[in-house]
C-alpha cells in the first residue's frame, strides 16, 4: 500500500523537524517535504503533491486562514491545523475547521520537544485518518429550521462527536428550532476550545447554546456542550434533568467521552432520550449508544458518505446500535421526528 505523503507547514523550524521525526517513525507515512510559510508552501504543493497538509495557524506573509480558503477553492487537501492552546488559537482553529480544515492537534507552549512527543501516537493517527478522507467542498446554505409543536418537556437529544464533528455539530444545530428540546453534547475538545466552541455555536443557532456547568438545570430551547477535559453526565434532581461534571478517567481515552454522557443518560433518563453518533475517529459512544437503544431510547448514527471519519458511527452501526443512519442534512429532522 503506498504511504501517506505529508507537507509540513510552520515558521518553527524546531516544529517542522520534530514532526518530520514523529510522522517518519510510521512506515505507513512519508513527509515529502515542509514549507516554513503559506507561499513556500503553495508553490511545493505543486511540486510535491502532498496526501495531507498539516498548517500552523498563526503563520508568516499571509495569513493562515486566507491561505486554507484558497486552498479549499483551488487545490483542496485533507488539511490538520496545528494550534496554539488559547482563546485566540482555539478561535482561529474552529474558523479553520469551517472553511474546510479536516482535524486540529495543538502545539504545547512549553517545551515544544517534550510537548510534541508526549503525544506522538495521537499525531500520527490523526494523519493516518486524514489520509483517508476525501476533501470535500464547503457550502454554506441558509439554514433550514424545523418547526413543530412540543407537548413534553422532559426528552432530552444526545449527540456525541470527534473528528469532523464541529461543524456537523453545528450544521444540526443550525437546523433546530428555539423551541427544541434540550440538546446534550460531547464533542472531543481540549479545555481552552469547548467555551469557544460553544460560543459559535450559540451565534449560529436559534437555540440557546452554552458549556455545560455543574448542577445546571437541563430546559428545553438550550444546549449543552461538554467543557474539555471534563465528563458530562446527565443525572435526574426530582422531576429535573442537571449536567454533572465529572473528573474521572478518560473512557475509550476520552475525556470528555461520549460513552460516559451516554451511559448516564441510559440510567437516568432511558427511553426519554433520541441520540446520534455523528462523525469521529475510533469507537467511543459506540457501546453507550447500544446501552441507550436497549433501555428504550431512540438512536441514530451519521451515515459514511457525509462523515468526515466513519469510525465512531461506523462502530455504532456494526454493534447494531442505531436504528437507522442518516445522512448528515437530514439528521436534525430524523431526531425530531424520534421525539413523536
Amino acid at each position: 500500500m503506498a504511504r501517506i505523503k505529508i507537507l509540513i507547514v510552520d515558521d518553527s523550524a524546531l516544529v517542522r523537524s520534530l514532526m518530520t521525526e514523529i510522522l517518519s517513525a510510521d512506515p505507513a507515512l512519508e513527509v515529502v517535504g515542509c514549507a516554513p510559510d503559506p507561499l513556500v508552501a503553495r508553490d511545493r504543493i505543486k511540486q510535491l503533491k502532498p496526501d495531507v497538509l498539516t498548517l500552523d495557524v498563526e503563520m508568516p506573509r499571509m495569513d493562515g486562514l486566507t491561505f486554507l480558503e484558497n486552498l479549499m477553492r483551488l487545490h483542496p487537501l485533507p488539511v490538520l491545523m496545528v494550534s496554539s492552546l488559547t482563546e485566540t488559537g482555539a478561535d482561529v482553529t474552529l474558523q479553520a475547521l469551517e472553511l474546510g480544515a479536516v482535524d486540529f492537534v495543538t502545539k504545547p507552549k512549553l517545551d515544544v520537544s517534550a510537548g510534541l512527543n508526549a503525544y506522538a501516537e495521537l499525531l500520527r493517527e490523526k494523519v493516518r485518518a486524514l489520509g483517508r478522507v476525501r476533501p470535500r467542498s464547503v457550502a454554506h446554505s441558509a439554514p433550514r429550521l424545523v418547526r413543530r409543536p412540543y407537548r413534553t418537556t422532559d426528552r432530552i437529544i444526545a449527540i456525541g462527536a470527534s473528528t469532523g464533528g464541529t461543524e456537523a455539530i453545528r450544521a444540526v444545530l443550525e437546523q433546530m428550532p428555539a423551541d427544541a428540546p434540550a440538546i446534550v453534547i460531547t464533542q472531543h475538545i481540549p479545555a481552552a476550545f469547548s467555551g469557544p466552541f460553544a460560543a459559535r455555536l450559540d451565534r449560529s443557532s436559534a437555540m440557546s447554546v452554552c458549556e455545560a456547568a455543574d448542577g445546571q438545570q437541563i430546559l428545553p430551547g438550550h444546549a449543552y456542550v461538554a467543557p474539555g477535559d471534563r465528563h458530562l453526565l446527565i443525572v435526574r434532581s426530582g422531576a429535573r434533568y442537571v449536567c454533572r461534571l465529572s473528573d474521572g478517567p478518560p473512557q475509550n481515552r476520552h475525556r470528555p467521552s461520549v460513552e460516559a454522557m451516554f451511559d448516564s443518560l441510559a440510567a437516568h433518563a432511558g427511553a426519554n432520550v433520541v441520540a446520534t453518533i455523528l462523525t469521529g475517529m475510533g469507537e467511543d459512544g459506540a457501546r453507550g449508544l447500544l446501552t441507550l437503544r436497549e433501555a428504550g431510547a431512540r438512536t441514530f448514527a451519521q451515515d459514511e458518505a457525509s462523515s468526515v471519519v466513519w469510525g465512531m458511527p461506523g462502530a455504532a452501526f456494526r454493534l447494531g446500535a442505531c436504528e437507522r443512519v442518516v445522512p448528515l442534512d437530514a439528521m436534525a429532522q430524523a431526531l425530531l421526528d424520534a421525539l413523536e
